[in-house]
């Protein structure tokens, strides 16, 4: 994964690649559990904290990338392997802790592991949807020519390290609205009465948020409150701060999926 602010993710990626059902893996090595199970550690309590300001990533609107992404999403559609194969560079690299990818394979194997194009739920396909959905992006840091898909927000780093300390919480419980007035209801429905509205601040994510309760029903997340109030707030106004990233770049015969960070355990 990609951090340019911070090694952050709202994902569970880094710990589930060390933990297997009723087994530890330490040094290469299975372990059983110890007596009741793994328990991960207790999670700070929801107290009041100072807001750190955000600036969400804006849209890239280069038509050519509009249309590239309309493209990419229609072949998700299709599931159609041999046109997505098309699309994706030879130099593809997916990366984690590492370059993943074999470089003796053709880019799209190495893209198919990493969002697990072939399990039979579909949902490596509904994950190449999604980034085709996904309208921002930003230039890697180092690699100038390659975007990485969503884009990040502006964050200070000294001030986001200072907010973790003195909330006592990890890196990955925070998050960040997508938008200025991000709702606060006081229970996981929309017909739930707002309790409170964000602004353009992180935001913690309790643990203990979980998906809808009845299907086509919106998710919520369980969410702390700079004033220390707790709700729920719509899943898909609320980003996470790291995650997995697709990237792109562009040569001469249009735009081609360049890598990907995160993905699948290998």
């Amino acid at each position: 994964m990609r951090f340019a602010i911070h090694p952050v993710t709202l994902t569970a990626a880094a710990a589930l690649a060390l933990l297997l059902p009723g087994r530890i893996i330490a040094q290469g090595q299975p372990l059983p559990l110890p007596p009741g199970g793994f328990k991960p550690p207790p999670s700070a309590p929801p107290n009041p904290y100072h807001p750190v300001a955000e600036t969400p990533p804006s849209p890239f609107n280069d038509q050519s990338f509009v249309a590239f992404r309309k493209q990419l999403g229609d072949i998700a559609a299709r599931k159609d392997r041999a046109a997505l194969a098309a699309l994706v560079a030879p130099s593809f690299f997916w990366m984690q802790d590492k370059n993943l990818a074999d470089k003796t394979k053709p880019g799209i194997d190495n893209l198919a592991k990493a969002v697990d194009l072939d399990s039979k739920d579909g949902d490596g396909w509904d994950t190449i949807a999604g980034f085709a959905g996904e309208p921002t992006a930003g230039e890697l840091p180092d690699q100038r020519g390659i975007l990485c898909a969503p884009g990040e927000p502006a964050i200070d780093p000294k001030a986001f390290e200072a907010l973790g300390e003195a909330t006592q919480t990890d890196p990955a419980e925070w998050g960040y609205p997508v938008e200025d007035g991000t709702e606060v209801h006081g229970a996981a429905q929309m017909s739930s009465p707002v309790i409170e509205k964000l602004g353009l601040y992180l935001v913690r994510v309790l643990p203990d948020s979980a998906p809808p309760a009845t299907p086509g029903a919106p998710a919520f997340l369980h969410v702390a409150t700079p004033s220390g109030k707790v709700g729920y707030v719509v899943a898909e106004a609320i980003m996470p701060l790291g995650g997995d990233e697709i990237c792109y770049t562009k040569d001469a015969s249009g735009w081609k999926i360049a890598g990907y960070f995160g993905g699948v355990s290998p």
